[in-house]
């Protein structure tokens, strides 16, 4: 059974991950089963055009630390973050995307920085297999004009993998802006913030979500 205030809560975003949610879920499961004390499996469907909110719904039936929240049409990947965030109900919070680029064994080092004492957590990537040269020099292009623009020091080679703290979260939540730049706002609510370091690997299965048109307007958002 799973407590009604666990110690964390894994907010996972799903937009057509039918091949990934399984798997993403034995994963977190292994990962965390013995680290934290009550854990909660919060999956977010983004209007999914596929059988993702079937796969979610039976492991919801099978496992009551398992929860599903649907969108009744795509919102987008920074809206079905946020409303994770918003409904998760662990002390802590783990964001983590549901196409297992990002490895969830990565958790147990965060949640253990964050015992130390660190309110935010994020993973810093050191490979990023997969992607092409045209994604890497346009993505350190974009967060060099978006520090001189705003003067947000986000850190580099980061995406929105990452832990945060009860007090992050409570921060997090009170934002007033409706078209988010999550990992933006979580550098800038401030709180001691240390990065963990990991290979990103490349997708086993399944479609990128992020054509260059999706990315252009994230990319106006994070301005």
């Amino acid at each position: 059974m799973m407590s009604e205030n666990p110690e964390l809560s894994v907010v996972i975003p799903a937009y057509n991950e039918e091949s990934n949610v399984a798997a993403m879920y034995e994963r977190v499961v292994a990962a965390l089963d013995d680290v934290v004390d009550g854990l909660e499996i919060l999956y977010v469907d983004d209007g999914s055009a596929d059988t993702t909110w079937d796969r979610v719904t039976e492991l919801a039936a099978a496992d009551p630390r398992v929860r599903g929240l649907r969108f009744a049409r795509n919102f987008g990947h920074q809206a079905a973050l946020t409303a994770g965030v918003d409904a998760a109900r662990g002390e802590a919070v783990v964001i983590i995307d549901g196409d297992l680029q990002d490895p969830p064994e990565v958790i147990p080092e965060m949640v253990a920085r964050w015992r130390e004492g660190f309110e935010v957590v994020y993973g810093q990537r050191e490979g990023r297999e997969g992607e092409t040269w045209f994604k890497l020099a346009t993505a350190k292009l974009f967060y060099r004009i978006l520090r001189g623009i705003t003067n947000v020091e986000i850190p580099v080679d980061t995406g929105d993998f990452r832990l945060m703290g009860p007090r992050a979260v409570e921060a997090f939540r009170a934002l007033p802006e409706r078209n988010r730049f999550i990992r933006g706002l979580v550098s800038w609510i401030g709180f001691p913030q240390v990065a963990v370091r990991y290979t990103r690997r490349a997708r086993q299965v399944g479609e990128t979500k992020f054509p260059v048109r999706r990315m252009l307007r994230f990319a106006l958002d994070g301005i």
